[in-house]
């Protein structure tokens, strides 16, 4: 029996599946813009043809992915909106399977292809979690599964490219390990063909008892790769062959923090000179000199991200910096806030300049758009993702008062709508 469509894709690769808030007020048909050609009726009725201007869209418009904790491989776990910069509007475009917990996405640079981690300690029935490849529709952006292979550890919770895109790097935080995987010239991925375990840890916080591969990403020439461990309180660096598919772990790591601080995320500046640590055990920020060179990291300074006075749990999670190089961003789980940093564009100090709510529980992470006017924060323990206007002046953070309703959002991918 052929398998049922909606608007001619299969209901495996695409199905609002809607959650009851996913909606704006008023609006009683998700209606794609014109390139999409559709409307889906609510009411489950056929699809007709659609020309009329999405609400509040703006001169460039842009898709938003959303990775959930849906855990059921059978379910909708990746959802797809459209969101107007000018007002922070995200509209619902649907949801699709991106396979079972699905909360780290990466994009290839073509847009033809979108990668998800399966944070999971069983895979297809046997110890540890699995990536996904998905295909991009270019005419309205939905994902149709391409294939699946193990991540070689428990619980992936972090996946990039390469800068050649041959490669996909991934952490495995139960686990412990990192993994590489070959990019076939389909997209499509390979079994991983590197692999490293890190080695016990000696933090002394409970969350320290083995190691936390938490971030796997390379430096700006693509000669190195760089794992940060929350376990074992230290960046490992590698020398990266991408055209081979190889790693060779360095002698010594590439930088190692104060026991207990539970490195989590590093991120480049645009100007590969510096970069940023998001520390998760002691919510506390990082900047680093990078040494091109060896592939090594230098301490400039490491500043709380916490506001004054605050008391109670808290854990860092996610940091990225602005398009321009001129602020950092980090979020804050506890205290369930942003905190924006100024960057000194000589030195590469930190400079607070505001902390602001994120209207939810639990930040694990956020995006900037790629124009850098809007910031989106998924808050995974609210099922709730809010929208803020960045000035680029100062960047400060002003909610737009828009906001969306989703199972468990994990992840935002944020990309220039590449449909029109």
């Amino acid at each position: 029996m052929a398998p049922a469509t909606t608007g001619g894709l299969p209901r495996s690769s695409f199905d609002i599946n809607h959650h009851p808030n996913l909606l704006p007020p008023m609006l009683t048909a998700v209606c794609f813009r014109a390139p999409f050609a559709a409307i889906v009726l609510l009411a489950g009725a056929s699809l007709a043809s659609c020309t009329r201007a999405v609400p509040g869209t703006s001169g460039h418009d842009e898709l938003v992915y959303i990775g959930t904790n849906i855990a059921d491989p059978q379910q909708n776990s990746i959802y797809l909106y459209h969101l107007s910069p000018a007002t922070g509007e995200l509209l619902p475009l649907g949801a699709m399977k991106g396979g079972a917990s699905p909360t780290y996405l990466t994009m290839d640079a073509a847009h033809r292809h979108l990668y998800a981690v399966s944070e999971t300690q069983t895979y297809m029935g046997a110890p540890g979690g699995g990536v996904s490849t998905l295909a991009i529709d270019p005419h309205n952006g939905t994902l149709a599964m391409l294939n699946q292979q193990p991540s070689t550890g428990a619980s992936p919770c972090y996946i990039s490219l390469d800068r050649t895109g041959k490669n996909a790097l991934v952490a495995n935080y139960v686990g412990g390990n990192v993994a590489m995987l070959p990019v076939r010239a389909d997209g499509q991925l390979d079994p991983a063909g590197a692999t490293d375990q890190h080695q016990p840890p000696t933090g002394p916080h409970k969350n320290q008892d083995k190691p936390h591969a938490h971030c796997f990403v390379t430096s700006p020439d693509n000669r190195y790769a760089f794992s940060v461990d929350l376990g074992t309180d230290k960046v490992y660096g590698y020398q990266l062959d991408a055209a081979q598919h190889q790693l060779r772990l360095l002698p010594t790591p590439a930088f190692v923090t104060k026991p207990g601080t539970g490195p989590r995320h590093l991120v480049f500046h645009p100007n590969g000179r510096w970069a940023y640590l998001e520390n998760e055990l002691n919510s506390t920020v990082s900047a680093l000199t990078y040494n091109a060179a060896a592939g090594t990291f230098q301490e400039i300074e490491t500043l709380t991200q916490l506001p004054a006075g605050f008391a109670g749990d808290n854990s860092g999670a996610d940091v990225h910096v602005s398009p321009d190089g001129r602020f950092l961003y980090t979020s804050n789980r506890g205290d369930n806030s942003l905190a924006v940093f100024a960057i000194d564009g000589a030195s590469g100090h930190l400079a607070l300049v505001q902390h602001i709510s994120t209207q939810g529980k639990t930040p694990r992470n956020f995006a900037l758009d790629p124009s850098g006017q809007v910031l989106l924060v998924a808050n995974q323990n609210s099922d709730n993702v809010f929208t803020y206007h960045v000035d680029k002046q100062s960047g400060k953070l002003t909610s737009t008062g828009k906001s969306v309703s989703l199972p468990s959002p994990m992840f935002v991918e944020v990309v220039s709508d590449f449909t029109r």
